[in-house]
């Protein structure tokens, strides 16, 4: 029972992340929203690693970290929220859907992963989903949307990346050492990109602070990469990565709900149907288990 009530509330705080990421970007810029979500979530993290300082491995791996770091949390979280400075929420976390997919792509390319016919098939059912949230329009990516949906593919392509190279490399490193480490080199990534684009963000969104902006740092930071992260870790142990990674499907569904009644974004037909396409897609990506070259 436990696992199924943490399951449910690690899809509504990602499916949150999405309202909190559209509240920060503004005000913080898009490099500054992944400074504060990082830090916040590495000031939580850190206490519980000094605690369990005694778990970290030796040596160090710094390549990896670092690698995990940057792809994994710096410059995906980096292209999520700019894409939400193009598209609505909503339309966000529905393209987020496509991370097990490319999960697939990247194990492909770089990892020696072979991919099944059923697998195949479910890539190219979820290509047919973002067409139907297109209206099959093609030109929408040559348009306005282009930075919206284009950087939000991106992310899922990093996330499919950093998954494949964590497992290869940080497979016997603690989960909070790990954690706490991607977001110590996040903040450390966004910031200094923030200073290459625009060192005058932060210092705006101080002076025009208030309560939502306070509670989107908490919400987005604290819970969205903090708490969320030893959630789904904790699902991973109790139960497996392939239970663990079927939030996949929850946090879509909780993103429209958050975005619908938060941030009053509408609900399209295509938007759903598109959804419950690019959905199938996973689970036919995902269902079968991916063999690996000798």
């Amino acid at each position: 029972m436990r696992v199924y009530v943490a399951l449910i509330a690690l899809s509504l705080i990602w499916g949150l992340s999405f309202v909190f990421i559209s509240i920060l970007s503004e005000p913080a810029g898009v490099w500054g929203t992944v400074f504060i979500r990082c830090t916040a979530g590495a000031l939580l993290l850190l206490p519980l690693l000094w605690f369990k300082r005694k778990d970290i491995i030796k040596p160090v791996p710094w390549k990896a970290l670092l690698v995990v770091g940057v792809v994994n949390a710096g410059l995906p979280w980096g292209l999520i929220a700019l894409s939400q400075t193009q598209i609505d929420s909503s339309l966000a976390a529905v393209l987020n859907a496509f991370t097990p997919i490319f999960t697939g792509l990247m194990g492909l390319l770089f990892f020696g992963s072979v991919l099944l016919k059923q697998q195949w098939i479910g890539i190219a059912t979820g290509f047919i989903g973002i067409l139907i949230i297109m209206k099959f329009d093609i030109s929408l990516l040559f348009g306005e949307s282009f930075v919206g949906i284009g950087t939000m593919i991106l992310a899922t392509i990093c996330y499919g990346f950093s998954s494949h190279y964590a497992r290869k490399h940080l497979k016997e490193a603690g989960i909070i050492f790990v954690t706490t480490c991607t977001l110590v080199v996040g903040a450390v990534f966004g910031g200094l990109m923030m200073l290459f684009t625009n060192t005058n963000q932060l210092h705006t969104l101080i002076l025009n602070i208030n309560s939502e902006i306070i509670f989107a740092i908490i919400g987005l930071g604290f819970f969205g990469s903090g708490i969320a992260h030893l959630l789904f870790f904790y699902l991973m142990k109790k139960r497996s990565p392939e239970f663990a990674t079927s939030v996949t499907y929850l946090i879509p569904i909780s993103a429209i709900f958050w975005g619908y009644f938060l941030l009053k974004e509408p609900i399209s037909i295509q938007m759903i149907i598109g959804l419950l396409v690019i959905l199938c897609g996973v689970y036919l990506t995902t269902r079968p288990k991916l063999t690996f070259r000798k």
